[in-house]
């Protein structure tokens, strides 16, 4: 991945918003409540995850797991490689 397009995703990780988090959570059916959107956006807002790494995307759903719970960090782990899959990004996520 070109270093621009991922300092673009990890700037959207953390300065996404509560509605922002809502907003998507409707969308694609995952069920979260404002307080859990709100626990998300702060703690995405101080930390440093890099979604192409493994290793980072299990901590980030594990606290996600924590935050919400484990049905909900499943969801959301099902969903991010089913959007990985979809956009032909596949080689940017090993």
């Amino acid at each position: 991945m070109n270093g621009l397009t991922k300092r673009l995703m990890m700037n959207k990780l953390k300065n996404l918003d509560t509605n922002e988090v809502l907003k998507y959570a409707r969308q694609y059916n995952i069920s979260i409540s404002p307080e859990q959107a709100t626990s998300i956006t702060a703690h995405l807002n101080t930390s440093n995850y890099d979604p192409t790494k493994a290793e980072d995307r299990t901590r980030m759903i594990k606290k996600l797991a924590q935050l919400t719970d484990l049905k909900t960090a499943k969801a959301c782990q099902q969903l991010f490689q089913q959007l990985i899959k979809e956009y032909g990004l596949e080689h940017y996520f090993q």
